[in-house]
């Protein structure tokens, strides 16, 4: 299937109003705080579905901030096959499973929001951002994005330095399934995206991403892949 996606501003009072409105949803989330990450991770009771809205720009009198929002979404499909969404282990990321992100910013940071259905049961993933668009390979997508380059990274020894390799200069969505194989996560960077901006979502093989150092940041294969062309 396709790559979906759509890109919208919204005024920060609106913004405001959406994150109020979806505090009430679930007391049921589970929050990761490791090396201050904000990220949080729930199995919803109803699957994520992939938008195709066209983009709509909504400001409030007096002409006040907006924060810039887009959307990805694929099904995922063996190498060749398939557009934005590619699995390279359908075992444990199933054929027609699928992966949506939701990027929003405003001048300060990025919020992300991984919506997955149709993937493993009961199941966790490590999940981050990578800095090339999806391949055939899951290394096709690089290392992970980083906000703050580790200067000792090298294409065949990625980046393990906690200093680096952690939650508030990466983007890491650590998601669990429920029952059906599906699963929402969230991310705050503190950071916004310029010149430099993160090309694609992998799912790796490992419940939860490794902090320790000399090992900061690893998960495992590379299992899926989503494009996310952000612009």
């Amino acid at each position: 299937m396709a790559l979906r996606l759509h890109r919208r501003a919204v005024s920060a009072a609106a913004s405001l109003a959406l994150v109020l409105g979806a505090c009430s949803d679930d007391d049921s989330s589970a929050t990761d705080t490791s090396a201050g990450s904000t990220a949080t991770s729930t199995a919803p009771t109803t699957a994520a579905t992939g938008s195709t809205s066209a983009g709509e720009t909504v400001t409030t009198p007096g002409g006040s901030a907006t924060t810039d929002e887009q959307a990805f979404a694929a099904s995922l499909a063996e190498p060749g096959s398939s557009e934005g969404g590619v699995t390279y282990d359908p075992d444990a990321a199933p054929d027609g499973a699928e992966l949506a992100v939701t990027v929003t910013q405003d001048k300060s940071s990025a919020t992300f929001l991984l919506e997955v259905t149709g993937m493993q049961p009961d199941r966790g993933y490590a999940v981050h951002a990578h800095v090339n668009p999806c391949g055939d390979t899951g290394d096709a997508a690089g290392p992970h994005f980083q906000n703050e380059v580790d200067p000792a990274a090298t294409p065949d020894a990625p980046s393990v330095d906690p200093a680096y390799a952690n939650p508030k200069n990466e983007v890491w969505l650590d998601i669990m399934t429920d029952a059906d194989g599906a699963g929402t996560s969230e991310a705050t960077a503190p950071f916004v995206f310029n010149d430099e901006a993160p090309a694609s979502i992998i799912v790796h093989a490992e419940m939860m991403t490794a902090t320790a150092r000399g090992e900061a940041g690893s998960a495992g294969d590379r299992l899926a892949c989503l494009d996310m062309p952000l612009s």
